[in-house]
């Protein structure tokens, strides 16, 4: 039976729990959740947010790692005519209050875990209201905070059966993903609903998936992989197992299996670890049905391992970005030998083009800039106007990646024009981590540099020049940065140097410094 086009995000919701309201759509922490009793959350959530006259596209942060509060939270907020704003868990009060503060959220929905990093109560002025499951701490020093529980297990009535908050259309925005940039401060990447339901009807399509997949999702909600992870899925009914922790490698493959799992999606770091960390070479998944791997370049060796290990399930090589609400391109399961390194085609609905500095076209193998088209590319990043003029022009996305592209039309990714780390499922800007190095009273240069490592791809070194006449020592940097960084940004490594290599005009040679460390 066809599924019923939708045209909003939350749309996909009210389908699937009307068609399958029984049907298991979280699996997490102990707890099965069907489709009904997530839609009754959501629509308890939403009328909530709108009896307290929440506006049509008013941003609302969640921060919260208890799948099932996430998932209602993402859909209370969409249909209530708010705006998501996705938050990493791994934060800390600076970067919290910078994120929600730019985009002036007026509403935090979190956990009682996450109340230490908004203990000043004047943090962040522009959020009027911060509600908190699992228990409302006591003795808060004003009437802001709420307690999420009590919201989300009252019961509104009729009113809010159809999720009736203010009206939107596919051009509103619908979601705001945070991701670092080139620049000291992370950019907010506006997601409009027909942005995110265009990427998602492409992703079910090539994947081919229906109400019957199971995917096991080890990656955050809050990153555009594993938004595209659970948006996908709710779209067609499917199941979301979930343990997002990722700690014990063998307990979520036991999980796997139990569960009858048949897909499971991670980045480059995490088919390291299940390869070279967990006993997978053990177990048997029979009904395992396809793998997604994304967040960076698959080694060939990676991939050929996977097939020896996994025959019977597709791989899919697939490359995008947040500002194209998650994918761009996907490598065919039939091609992952003989196009070997290759992110693939463009996914249906989307153009790339691989183009100079002046929008003329590369030859055949020739490396240039990767510039996407289509219904999935973003609105622009939030309140930064000359930001989004840089890479959005006339409807085009200038990526940042330089790739080539083969006499069959295949991507091959070879580098970025940007310094960013890529370290696990994260991307880190240097500078942010610059900044905090500043910071610290001893230091009187600092730059970051990302060096290989095998479960990683990169972590994190951090290079200083110290002040003249004063003692430091590596324990007394990282400390430092364990303070005031979110844990997957603080450095591994540090290098004292007697200067960083420059150019002319006082710039840091950072492709020189990332050879000599």
């Amino acid at each position: 039976m066809p599924l019923t086009p939708v045209s909003l995000v939350h749309q996909y919701l009210l389908r699937s729990a009307e068609r399958c309201p029984s049907k298991e759509a979280l699996i997490h922490a102990g707890r099965r959740v069907t489709y009904a009793e997530l839609l009754a959350r959501a629509r308890s959530l939403s009328g909530w947010l709108v009896e307290r006259r929440l506006n049509v596209g008013d941003r609302v942060g969640i921060l919260t790692d208890d799948a099932r509060d996430y998932v209602t939270a993402y859909f209370g907020v969409l249909m209530a005519g708010g705006v998501v704003v996705s938050l990493n868990t791994q934060t800390s009060s600076r970067v919290l209050a910078s994120q929600l503060g730019r985009c002036q959220a007026s509403t935090l929905l979190t956990h009682q875990k996450f109340v230490k990093y908004l203990e000043a109560d004047d943090i962040i002025p522009s959020v009027g209201t911060i509600a908190v499951a699992g228990g409302c701490p006591e003795g808060l020093p004003s009437a802001r905070w709420v307690d999420l529980d009590r919201v989300l297990y009252t019961d509104r009535g009729e009113a809010c059966r159809d999720g009736d908050g203010p009206p939107v259309s596919p051009s509103s925005l619908a979601q705001i993903i945070f991701t670092s940039g080139t620049t000291a401060e992370p950019h907010g990447v506006m997601l409009r609903h027909s942005n995110l339901v265009a990427n998602t009807e492409a992703i079910v399509q090539y994947l081919r998936l229906t109400e019957h997949d199971r995917l096991m999702v080890v990656l955050p909600f809050s990153y555009s992989y594993g938004n595209s992870l659970l948006l996908t899925h709710v779209a067609v009914g499917g199941s979301l197992v979930v343990n997002q922790t990722f700690l014990y490698p063998n307990t979520v493959l036991e999980q796997m299996i139990a569960e009858r799992v048949t897909g499971f999606s991670g980045v480059p770091s995490t088919y390291a670890i299940l390869l070279n960390r967990s006993a997978i070479r053990q177990y048997q998944f029979p009904d395992l049905r396809y793998l997604t791997q994304a967040g960076g370049p698959m080694a060939a060796k990676l991939g050929h391992d996977l097939k020896q290990i996994l025959p019977q399930a597709d791989v899919f090589v697939m490359y995008g970005q947040t500002e194209a609400s998650a994918r761009l391109s996907y490598l065919d399961p039939g091609d992952l030998v003989r196009k070997a390194g290759s992110v693939g085609k463009a996914i249906p609905g989307v153009t790339l083009r691989v183009l100079d500095a002046e929008g003329r076209p590369v030859g055949i193998g020739e490396v240039g800039e990767i510039v996407a088209t289509g219904y999935n590319i973003m609105a622009g990043y939030w309140g930064e106007p000359e930001q989004t003029a840089r890479v959005l022009r006339d409807g085009h996305l200038w990526t940042g990646d330089l790739a080539k592209m083969d006499g069959d039309g295949y991507v091959y990714i070879v580098g970025r024009q940007s310094d960013m780390i890529k370290s696990g499922a994260h991307r880190i800007s240097p500078r942010e981590i610059e900044a905090v190095l500043l910071e610290y009273p001893a230091v009187h240069e600092a730059a970051v540099v990302g060096v290989p490592d095998e479960i990683l791809g990169e972590t994190i070194k951090a290079c200083v020049v110290v002040k003249d006449g004063v003692r430091c020592d590596r324990q007394d940097v990282l400390a430092h940065c364990h303070r005031h960084l979110p844990p997957y940004m603080a450095p591994h490594h540090v290098e004292f140097l007697a200067e960083l290599p420059k150019t002319s005009s006082g710039k840091i040679r950072v492709a020189e410094l990332r050879e000599r460390v």
